[in-house]
């Protein structure tokens, strides 16, 4: 059977992140990537100057065109900035049985904010009981939980476990906002915390890392693989990106990973 990974998320225009970084990521992984696309950003490696929501209909036909032809094998669910969106990715789901990855993009790597205040307690409510896996970063940890940002390991692990108590079977949190030598993110579930690390790369071009790592885990679960291994495969998959996106020349500002360094030098 072919894999199959599905990507319901806004795209962006310029390429390095969202629905792109998805579906780039999936095809670089083995995978054949469908889509879901919940908003329209006009963005740049410089920052998002314009957000079009795609209306909670069009996103049910979507949904509804996928899943009644294709065997879809993965699903990760990135940009649903407003609760109808929420709402409407919840129940074209509530028949689906296989691994959901929730990446929750609340704040784009420019710091502009892609979900609204309100729609927060959706997302705890709806989405997060259905992820095989959720996976935010420091800040998104911090608005899920309602608590500072983590400065530390322990302080990461726990506001992990707090998300966990919304419904989720596990929990990926990603350190790559924090300081240090040493990248580490940690998987957490009910039973164990996994430390996960690779060095620190010294680059502007880190647009689209949470969805790239994310787009990675799903793509790895569409192909069978356990949770740990898709989660040991998707780090070591985004470091390499980093490391030669590093020498990739895109746009003015913070640039993207190289998905396909695999397949061609930057």
């Amino acid at each position: 059977m072919t894999a199959i990974a599905l990507t319901i998320a806004g795209s962006d225009s310029g390429g390095g992140a969202g629905i792109q970084a998805d579906l780039k990521t999936f095809s670089a992984l083995g995978c054949y990537g469908a889509s879901v696309i919940t908003a329209i950003t006009a963005q740049n490696t410089r920052g998002v100057t314009a957000v079009e929501d795609v209306s909670a209909p069009m996103i049910a036909a979507q949904m509804a065109a996928i899943f009644s032809d294709l065997a879809v094998s993965g699903v990760k669910i990135g940009m649903v900035s407003r609760i109808e969106t929420i709402h409407t990715v919840a129940e074209g789901l509530s028949g689906y049985g296989g691994p959901i990855v929730v990446d929750p993009v609340m704040v784009a790597t420019s710091g502009d904010r892609l979900l609204q205040e309100d729609a927060i307690a959706a997302l705890r409510e709806k989405l997060l009981p259905l992820a095989r896996v959720v996976t935010p970063n420091l800040p998104e940890a911090a608005l899920l939980t309602g608590r500072p940002l983590a400065t530390s390991e322990s302080e990461m692990e726990d506001q992990a476990r707090q998300i966990l108590t919304f419904g989720a079977q596990a929990v990926l949190i990603k350190g790559g906002h924090a300081t240090g030598d040493e990248s580490v993110d940690l998987l957490v579930t009910a039973q164990s915390t996994l430390r996960l690390t690779a060095p620190r790369i010294d680059t502007r071009n880190d647009h689209g890392t949470g969805c790239t790592l994310a787009a990675a885990v799903t793509a790895h679960l569409a192909h069978g693989l356990s949770l740990v291994e898709a989660a040991r495969e998707a780090k070591r998959y985004l470091h390499a990106a980093l490391v030669a996106g590093a020498g990739l020349r895109v746009g003015q500002g913070r640039g993207p990973v190289h998905h396909f360094h695999g397949w061609w030098p930057a």
